[in-house]
């Protein structure tokens, strides 16, 4: 089963690669992206875009991932939000759990880990 996956980030190089390695060793299926707060809204809560997970950074060109976070808290069940971010700090942890997010990686020390996470999708 592929994970139909759509990427909140602004840094085209962090994107393009994660993508790349997504692609290559996991069961991930990029449909597209966005760089600001509203483009991500926009796209991952329109009813007629069916996605299964969404990668969101915190950081963004315009706006936070916060907000594209809290506004997937009325997501359809199945669907999975995970927050990949520089600023995985305790606080922003918290904070991501408080929004229901499903999972939350730093992108300078838990790419492995996002990798697992990924491909343990498939499994349940």
């Amino acid at each position: 089963m592929t994970f139909r996956t759509f990427f909140v980030e602004d840094n085209a190089t962090i994107r393009e690669n994660l993508i790349e390695t997504l692609k290559e060793l996991t069961d991930v299926e990029p449909l597209g992206y966005a760089e600001t707060e509203v483009e991500g809204v926009q796209w991952l809560t329109n009813p007629d875009h069916d996605w299964d997970l969404a990668m969101v950074d915190l950081f963004l060109r315009q706006g936070s991932g916060l907000g594209v976070v809290a506004a997937c808290q009325n997501r359809k069940p199945g669907q999975r939000v995970i927050v990949l971010s520089n600023y995985a700090t305790l606080d922003v942890r918290q904070r991501c759990q408080e929004l229901g997010v499903d999972a939350i990686f730093d992108k300078s020390n838990e790419i492995d880990d996002l990798l697992d996470y990924c491909m343990q999708l498939n499994c349940t």
